[in-house]
This record gives structure tokens, sequence and C-alpha cells, in this order.
């Protein structure tokens, strides 16, 4: 909808004119495009203001809040149009929410958060929630995560680390630590030498692959025209690990990978070792979903991880994926439905998208 100028004298509203349109439907895209008064209540409002529709007789338009009120009129309480947009107030306080979990030694209740913004706990949970698509309890958990990590790289011991890192107890910790990390704390500190890794490097339609597995699954599913490359990721990706070359037993993992790549709308059978950022998992589970034939846009998924404003870091969660078709990040498409950057090369993106509409 295209808004015209508006002039610095109040203008009457008319039948044809969009900005009329643009209250009628409540469209908050016009917000900041106009005000409009009304002069049987005398107040003046937001385009998108959910009050009840005025008369149009009884509309006048106005460049902004300073001529609407030299013009007489006062400002509406439902709107607010003197203040700055809903959304961007919300986006200012779920910020100030997101600085203080990040900053506190401990998970801050939902009452102390609704204490700091003057909310009540129960609109502080579904606010943050709505925004960031976690609840004020996930993120700091996730904030915890982060410290834990950067913690037991640098601290003296495991017990130091998980107090700097803001657990209230190691017992508390070590029940989540297999989760958080992927490995116990001291197989962390020592750069995950304990942790032993399979893979084995075979040819596909799409080039060479490489399937990689821990005891809980497969962790890797790289593609590249080099086995030598793909062989040096995992290792830059799994550092100090004890990589050991899959036997016979391992070759019926590859056969299975394989057969996703050349039939990707079939699935894996077979448990997966996601290993990413809480952000990053929400993204790769949204992926998850989507039907297979089927595409959507780095917004769409950002929509729906509840987080609208987030398609640059969903696009990155995206080159993060490190298990190529069995987390499906070929379906997800530019806005113009146009193919986008892939890990593993747009042309393999094209051959997998081509094969699941074929299917």
């Amino acid at each position: 909808m295209k808004i015209p100028p508006v002039s610095p004298m109040p203008e009457p509203a008319k039948p044809s004119d969009p900005r009329w349109a643009a209250i009628v439907a409540r469209d908050k895209r016009a917000d900041g495009a106009f005000l409009y008064s009304v002069k049987s209540t005398g107040v003046y409002c937001r385009p998108s203001c959910a009050s009840r529709a005025a008369k149009i007789e009884n509309v006048q338009f106005h460049a902004s809040a300073a001529e609407a009120q030299k013009a007489g009129f006062r400002a509406c309480k439902r709107c607010r149009p003197d203040e700055s947009p809903l959304a961007e107030r919300q986006a200012a306080l779920i910020a100030r929410l997101c600085r203080h979990i990040e900053g506190a030694e401990s998970t801050p209740s939902l009452d102390a958060l609704g204490c700091l913004v003057g909310m009540s706990p129960f609109y502080v949970q579904r606010l943050f929630k709505s925004a960031t698509g976690l609840s004020p309890k996930a993120y700091a958990a996730g904030c915890r995560a982060g410290r834990i990590h950067d913690t037991l790289r640098r601290s003296a011991s495991v017990t130091e680390a998980i107090f700097d890192a803001g657990f209230n107890s190691s017992g508390r910790f070590y029940e989540s630590s297999s989760e958080l990390l992927g490995m116990t704390p001291t197989d962390y500190r020592a750069g995950a030498n304990a942790i032993d890794i399979r893979f084995a490097i075979g040819e596909c339609s799409l080039g060479s692959i490489l399937v990689a597995c821990t005891n809980k699954g497969v962790c890797a599913i790289l593609l590249g025209d080099d086995p030598d490359v793909l062989a040096r990721d995992l290792q830059d990706r799994f550092k100090g690990a004890h990589l050991i070359g899959g036997d016979a037993k391992f070759e019926r993992i590859i056969a299975q990978v394989v057969g996703l790549i050349e039939s990707p709308g079939i699935g894996l059978n077979l448990p997966l070792d996601v290993r990413g950022t809480a952000f990053q998992q929400r993204v790769w589970l949204a992926l998850r979903a989507i039907p297979p034939g089927s595409t959507a846009s780095y917004t769409d998924i950002a929509k729906r991880i509840g987080a609208p404003t987030s398609c640059r870091a969903v696009a990155q969660a995206c080159g993060a994926n490190a298990l190529a078709v069995a987390i499906p990040c070929h379906r997800v498409v530019r806005n113009d439905g146009g193919l986008s950057g892939y890990r593993w090369g747009v042309d393999r993106k094209r051959a997998l998208l081509d094969r699941e509409a074929t299917r």
C-alpha cells in the first residue's frame, strides 16, 4: 500500500484515500507514515489503533504528533501515538531482560524479572517467549551453556568452572552436563580426547561423502569433491577426538546415508548426535519439519522459531549444519524462491530439490 505524503496542515479523510483504507484495516505497516485525529473524541491515533472505528467525516490526517497536538487533539491512551511504536518498546524491554539474564550470577525468577520492568510474571513469560522463542529460564540455561564452554577452557579446575558459569551446585551441573557439552566436563577440558568417532568416506552421485558417528549417533554427514578436505573438516570440527576408520558394520551406515542422498525424501532412520547452540538447535528442528518436496525462506524459519528479525542468524545456523540432508538446510531458499548459498554448493542443493520434487 502506497501512502501519499502528509501535508503539514490537517487533511480531511476521503473514501478513496489509501490512508483511510489503512485505518479501516488497522494496518501496522502504515504506523509512522501518518497519524489521524477524530473530531468527535478529541484524540489522535496511529493507523493501527484498535479503538472503535471512527466515522470518516470526523477523521483528519496529521504529519506528526506535534501537528495533531497543535490542532488541539490529545494522544490516544490505547495506541500511545506520542511514544515509540509498541514493537520498538517491546524490543527494548526484551533486550533489557536479556542483558539482565546474561549478567546474573544465577537464573532470575519470573517475579524478579517482572519487578525489573514493571510487569506481571505471566506477561513477562509470554512476551519473552513470543520475541525469542524461548522462556526466560531456557534463555538463562543457554547463557550458562555458553559460559561453561568458556570457563572450562580457562579455569583451573572443573569445580571452579561450574561455579563461575553460574551453577549453584556441581550436582545440578552434572545432571545436565551431557546435554550441554555432549561429553563429560573432564573430556571437554581435555579437548574431547576420550571421544571415539568412527568415520568412512565413500562416493555418491553428488561426489565424495563422509559419514561420522559417535556412540550417540551420526554426528557428521559432509559432502564435497576432495576426500582429504572432508577428513580435515572432520578433524577441525572434533579436535582431539579419536578418529577411527569404519569397519564392515559401519559400511551399512554409509549405505543408508548414501540412500538418503539419492532419495532425500525417504528420511534417515538412524539416531543423530546433533551438536549446536540453543538457537541453532531451534533452527535445525524447524528445518526437519519442512516436508520433502517443499521449501521455506529464511524469513519463514525465523518466524517459526519465534524470532522474526533473526533472518541472518538463521542463515548462519544453516551454514553451520554438519548433517547434510539429514537436517535439510537445502530446503531453505531466498524470499523470492531463488537458491542462495549452500555449504556444499548450490549445484548439489538444486540436485537435491529436483530429486525431492520428482519423487
